[in-house]
């Protein structure tokens, strides 16, 4: 699934093309977002929040779309050949000089932008670890705002409590830190965690301006564990080990046995 970095990454890519030009044409998938309704209209901002991203227009109107796991915005030039099936397409803005679509997103909706801040979807979001004004001291308190019971890589991954990571970060910090992800959030000091949000700001930070995902600080080997189950630890050559958990948020994550100890993972 795409992350806070990914997602503000996207926004500035299509903002540079979209924002201050009219739409000349649009088009939703069958069925879905009624996207005609915008043609005519000025785009006037393109935004990310956590893994949401938001296309504002002048009639009042805002597009919303969530990646899900497998979406993507792409920019093209006019008549350029899309790397995707039209088919595949569920929005696309043509602005004459450019041409953004999105694939394959669960996700695709016109809402009223002055309903945004209402939206079940948005109004919840913690703190956007993405955003220049992040605070992790505000991050942190939403952490502890919330189910004290949970892990610190649920608590990583819940976007009520910190908006804009994924899958990747919830493997890669605690390694980093030398955590377990399955750490109850409870037992984290709060220096430690700290520390870990100011992490991964600086992280994602690093990662939205370069488009590229590395968190070792070297683009041969960008990460620690993710991705990388039984191959050898960068730290200490240990197997990395991985597990798909359970409850409400299914994913696999990855740790090193030896750098991270824990009792128990189930």
């Amino acid at each position: 699934m795409p992350e806070g970095d990914t997602l503000a990454r996207t926004a500035h890519v299509l903002g540079k093309v979209l924002v201050g030009r009219t739409v000349a044409a649009a088009r939703g998938r069958p069925g879905g977002a009624r996207l005609e309704r915008v043609v005519g209209q000025r785009v006037e901002r393109v935004e990310a929040r956590g893994k949401h991203l938001l296309i504002g227009f002048s009639g009042g109107l805002t597009l919303h779309s969530h990646l899900g796991l497998h979406g993507s915005w792409h920019r093209y030039r006019p008549a350029e050949r899309w790397r995707r099936a039209p088919s595949r397409a569920v929005a696309v803005l043509d602005v004459g000089q450019a041409v953004a679509v999105c694939f394959d997103a669960p996700t695709v909706e016109l809402i009223e932008t002055r309903a945004v801040g209402l939206h079940p979807g948005l109004a919840g979001l913690g703190p956007d670890v993405a955003r220049d004004d992040f605070e992790p001291g505000a991050a942190l308190d939403s952490l502890r705002a919330g189910d004290a019971g949970r892990t610190l890589g649920d608590a990583l991954l819940d976007q009520r409590s910190l908006a804009g990571l994924g899958n990747v970060y919830r493997s890669e910090l605690p390694f980093i830190e030398r955590l377990s992800p399955f750490t109850p959030l409870a037992a984290v000091p709060d220096d430690v965690l700290l520390h870990m949000l100011e992490r991964a700001a600086r992280l994602v930070a690093a990662s939205t301006a370069s488009g590229r995902r590395i968190t070792t600080g070297s683009a041969r080997a960008p990460l620690y564990v993710y991705g990388r189950t039984g191959r050898a630890c960068r730290r200490c050559g240990t197997a990395i080990a991985s597990t798909t958990t359970r409850g409400e948020r299914r994913r696999r994550v990855y740790w090193c046995p030896r750098c991270q100890p824990m009792a128990s993972h189930m």
